[in-house]
């Protein structure tokens, strides 16, 4: 059997390696439009920070490795330029010599990946504009900043290249501009979650232009001005384009497989595409969302390394599927950790489904322990059944390992509810004998016997100021003199119990503390007294990041997070 792979990186990699554990005598060639392979995409940031030191540990292979340890022929600098399914074969472009060829195969696995999105706006060639995909990407990025010791750069998008490149640049001393369209980086985040990746790259000196839209590029004195909307350029010494990625299905197009969104490569879940003996993986195909069902492109690492992995079993006669991506992400925003899996409150709707969420603020590890942090949990369920649909964090240490947790529960099927019943380990250095995880599980199982409602920061603008309802803040009189939000009246939890006689039982009443636990508290005494109450989701520390951001709340003494 002769494999022949077009694509040298994650999921072309894995999908080689992966059919020679199982096939020792099948002939595989493995054909890389870059000089490299087996590269890592995610490390690429950190080498222009110089983080990561050399450039040859951005390569986990090389073509050299690739034949002593598994004897596959792997070809760098080879582009194919078609793929001829009735004859099985491939044209191929030595683009060293200049020279084509034809190759046949018997399978044939297609590994191209995705290519950054480069609209045709004015400006978009020059050689102050960057792109980062391939190694050869990084190092010229990376030769340019020690070559021209640039002071200033914009990056145009903001997910996580965009995010990745502006902190790596950012700690090499330029002053740097992220400006986009949607009004939040991080799609794979809710808006409320978003803020605190805001808060801190603002914290860092990057400046946020959000919701604008670049209309070109043009150089002058020096620089490249990114030209937008309605507003002065933008000058600087550079810039990154990071505003998504396309995927690169030229060939499967010429070639007739079916096309899916955005022309990503329909597959199975064999990885097979619409053509026989012709399979598929990484980012250039479409996939079923875990959470959803519905097709989806998720352009992740994870992902593309199963995928290889699966279409090289079938190919090999083995019965593999794929079961679907559920987008689990991680990203270091300087000492901030922002991560997610499955979907989003705002992914949720658009997928039709009625969905609440429970927002906690635990602490990394056991309070008492030294250097514990807060951290902001966001856990998104069905309301109807309480299924488990996604979460996000975002903090210091511990996010990894919540969200890892969180990503099992989900691919398990599990209810929001069940969380509360893992079985987690524990000492004071790493968690809390009640986990995070475990807290939202009881959060939602409190909502779900009815033992407790609550109310969200999107409602407090809504929040009538006549007087038919009670507005309650139980903090500290010194936590509520540092900010609370306008209309809302003071009594301590510790006072409450006492104090209930200042408070109508026919209105309803809408509490807030500092993370959520203290309104809980008094909710649970309010309730038992006969109060309708209502306890808010995050508590002032998450109301106060997520409004200061918007600039939206009715805040008393200027918002401002509390640690």
């Amino acid at each position: 059997m002769k494999v022949v792979i077009i694509g040298g990186v994650a999921g072309g990699a894995s999908a080689a390696a992966r059919l020679r554990r199982l096939d020792e005598r099948a002939e595989i060639i493995v054909f890389e439009r870059s000089g490299f392979v087996s590269y890592a995409n995610c490390g690429l940031p950190y080498y222009i920070g110089g983080t990561i030191a050399e450039k040859r540990e951005l390569t986990l292979q090389t073509p050299e490795s690739f034949w002593n340890r598994f004897r596959i022929r792997v070809k760098t600098k080879h582009e194919v330029l078609a793929i001829d399914p009735a004859a099985k074969t491939v044209t191929v472009k030595d683009l060293s010599t200049g020279k084509t060829f034809t190759e046949s195969y018997d399978k044939l696995v297609l590994s191209p990946g995705a290519m950054p999105t480069r609209p045709p706006l004015p400006g978009i060639d020059s050689e102050r504009v960057f792109s980062l995909r391939t190694v050869e990407d990084t190092l010229r990025i990376h030769d340019y900043v020690r070559r021209e010791k640039p002071q200033s750069a914009v990056l145009v998008g903001g997910g996580y290249i965009g995010i990745e490149v502006a902190e790596n640049l950012r700690e090499l001393g330029l002053d740097v501009t992220i400006v986009q369209r949607p009004e939040q980086l991080m799609s794979t985040l809710d808006y409320d979650m978003a803020t605190f990746v805001h808060a801190k790259l603002r914290e860092k000196g990057i400046r946020l232009e959000l919701g604008r839209s670049v209309s070109g590029f043009k150089e002058r004195d020096g620089q490249i001005l990114t030209l937008i909307d309605s507003q002065d350029p933008l000058p600087a010494d550079l810039v990154l384009l990071a505003i998504g990625v396309t995927p690169d299905s030229g060939l499967a197009k010429q070639a007739g497989l079916a096309l899916g969104i955005k022309g990503s490569i329909v597959v199975n879940d064999r990885m097979e595409t619409s053509v026989p003996d012709i399979y598929a993986v990484g980012d250039a195909v479409q996939v079923k969302h875990a959470v959803t069902g519905q097709d989806a492109l998720i352009a992740l690492a994870g992902p593309a390394n199963k995928q290889g992995r699966i279409a090289a079993d079938n190919i090999c006669g083995l019965d593999s599927r794929y079961r679907g991506s559920q987008g689990s992400s991680i990203i270091k925003v300087f000492d901030l950790t922002a991560a997610s899996t499955g979907l989003t409150e705002k992914a949720a709707a658009s997928a039709g489904i009625d969905a609440d969420c429970v927002v906690l603020s635990p602490g990394s590890h056991a309070s008492y322990y030294p250097g514990a942090r807060p951290m902001t949990m966001k856990v998104v369920f069905e309301k109807q059944t309480f299924r488990l649909l996604g979460a996000q964090i975002a903090g210091g240490e511990g996010v990894d390992k919540r969200i890892d947790v969180l990503a099992v529960a989900l691919h398990a099927g599990m209810r929001a509810d069940e969380l509360k019943d893992l079985d987690l380990a524990y000492a004071p250095p790493y968690s809390s004998a009640k986990d995070p995880v475990n807290m939202a599980g009881f959060m939602v199982e409190n909502l779900k016997r009815g033992l407790v409602k609550q109310w969200h920061w999107d409602e407090e603008p809504s929040l009538a100021r006549d007087g038919s309802i009670t507005l309650l803040d139980v903090r500290t009189s010194a936590e509520y003199e540092r900010g609370h939000i306008d209309g809302f009246r003071n009594i301590p939890v510790d006072e409450l119990r006492e104090r209930l006689g200042e408070l109508d039982r026919d209105k309803p009443l809408y509490v807030i503390c500092q993370s959520g636990l203290r309104s809980y508290i008094a909710c649970r005494i309010l309730a038992r007294e006969g109060f309708d109450c209502r306890n808010f989701s995050g508590g002032y520390r998450f109301y106060a990041a997520v409004t200061k951001e918007r600039g939206m709340g009715s805040c008393a003494t200027p918002c401002g997070m509390d640690r």
